[in-house]
């Protein structure tokens, strides 16, 4: 595949991800833990916040909650790690840099 297309089809699942102010403000809320109630003993050791938790200062149901972070995973801009019945969501810096560094480039084109 040529590089050039599967790095716009990045661009483009990621603006597509980020084109809902809601899925934007859940990367930032997940840029700091402490946006977020402190995590259960059995969990302190994990990264991550649990998607009860973002649903809940969403104020939105489980499913689009769920819908959400599957669009951002899918855009990888944030992973999950599944322990037991939860799910936990941490952003990806490093494929947000490369994301913004990508658009960067594109947009400077000349």
């Amino acid at each position: 595949m040529n590089i050039e297309i599967f790095r716009y089809m990045d661009i483009e699942n990621a603006i597509a991800a980020l084109n809902n102010p809601i899925r934007r403000r859940i990367l930032e809320w997940l840029k700091d833990r402490s946006n977020f109630p402190p995590a259960l003993p059995e969990h302190a050791d994990l990264e991550g916040v649990c998607v009860g938790y973002i649903q809940e200062k969403a104020g939105l149901s489980q499913s689009t909650v769920s819908n959400y972070m599957g669009l951002l995973k899918q855009a990888g801009l944030v992973t999950a790690e599944r322990h037991g019945q939860w799910t936990f969501y941490r952003r990806n810096e490093a494929n947000i840099q490369v994301f913004l560094k990508a658009v960067q480039d594109e947009l400077s084109k000349t």
